[in-house]
């Protein structure tokens, strides 16, 4: 199950009230993303220059990037209000009306996976993000009429992980457009750093190099690994991470050393083992593995495409030579079908 995965994007209350401790407040703390926190500065600094809200930002990308952070971030510096809120929470146009009358000048608006906003929802929304303005209907029938209330100057931050599925009217309407990129491994290491000094884990440089290698490029994996070998630390190495203790706890979690899990080799070996490497489609390939189609697409698939182990083509998903070579499986496959190919080894956890 996803819960149940070292890189879900789901989060329990526990490890939200955690990792908002290792969150960085300004953007003189935020790593990585160099090319975004600069562009960020600029906007911001002419924003508060002018005495002037923020432009609307659009947040996008693989989940566990920093979305949510970034915009705590941009409210922290803009020394401004922050509402949460998410698409799906939202229902009735009357849910973001009640929430948008509540902003205060400058404040700032949090929607998370903004691209499940409702059609209606989103009626409402265009001319606030526009005009600063709400129009509402008053009674029904042919003695409805239309009220429109004046809304003090807001910003809107958007976040979603699917760009692709927001309608061109609210994408459009977006004056800050920036997609988070995964991260590189030595901003994961320093992030790794960061958050074990604020928990107070002893790691030493060699430790923080292993546990950066294996988190996908993603802050949110590097933080739940660092947890995770922490505990492994505490009940069986005295507490401190040396670089043999995180290869140790990273093995019995089955997170191999490209940061690739159980689920993530599966799918691999789906393609190549059922369906001779490819095409196959997505649909197809959840329903082989019992697990949904937007968890494969959204979690595991950004990063297999980055490591050059998967393929996108028109007829579907396709394992590249990479994919063989990390499971042990000779490329090209032999001509007499997927039953002569040999069961995958599996790859080195250590």
């Amino acid at each position: 199950m996803t819960d149940e995965r070292i890189i879900s994007p789901r989060r329990r209350a526990d490890e939200v009230a955690l990792d908002s401790s290792l969150r960085p407040k300004l953007l003189a703390e935020y790593i990585g993303q160099d090319r975004i926190r600069e562009n960020l500065s600029i906007c911001i600094d002419a924003a508060k220059g002018r005495s002037e809200a923020l432009d609307h930002v659009l947040l996008y990308g693989p989940p566990g990037l920093g979305k949510t952070t970034l915009a705590h971030v941009i409210a922290n510096e803009m020394e401004v209000n922050i509402k949460v809120t998410s698409g799906p929470a939202i229902e009735r146009p009357g849910d973001l009306a009640a929430i948008l009358t509540n902003l205060h000048q400058g404040d700032i608006l949090f929607i998370d996976e903004v691209h499940r906003l409702g059609h209606a929802v989103e009626e409402v929304l265009y001319p606030a993000m526009e005009d600063f303005s709400l129009d509402i209907i008053i009674g029904k029938g042919p003695s409805a009429r239309s009220i429109r209330l004046k809304l003090p100057p807001f910003t809107l931050i958007g976040a979603t992980t699917r760009v692709a599925l927001m309608t061109s009217p609210l994408r459009d309407r977006f004056g800050v457009v920036y997609r988070l990129d995964f991260y590189d491994l030595p901003a994961m290491e320093a992030i790794v750093q960061r958050s074990a000094g604020i928990l107070g884990i002893p790691i030493d440089a060699p430790g923080i190099r292993t546990i950066a290698q294996r988190a996908r490029g993603t802050p949110r994996v590097a933080n739940r690994l660092l947890k995770r070998v922490r505990d492994y630390a505490q009940v069986r190495a005295q507490g401190t991470i040396t670089e043999e203790v995180a290869r140790q706890a990273l093995g019995l979690l089955e997170v191999d050393v490209l940061g690739l899990d159980d689920i993530d080799r599966k799918i691999l070996a789906a393609i190549i083992d059922k369906f001779g490497g490819g095409p196959v489609g997505l649909e197809t390939i959840a329903a082989s593995l019992s697990e949904e189609a937007d968890t494969i697409m959204d979690v595991c698939e950004p990063y297999l495409l980055q490591l050059g182990f998967l393929e996108r083509t028109p007829r579907g998903r396709v394992a590249t030579q990479r994919a063989y070579e990390h499971l042990g499986l000779p490329y090209p496959p032999p001509k007499g079908g997927t039953e002569d190919l040999q069961a995958p080894a599996q790859p080195t956890l250590l």
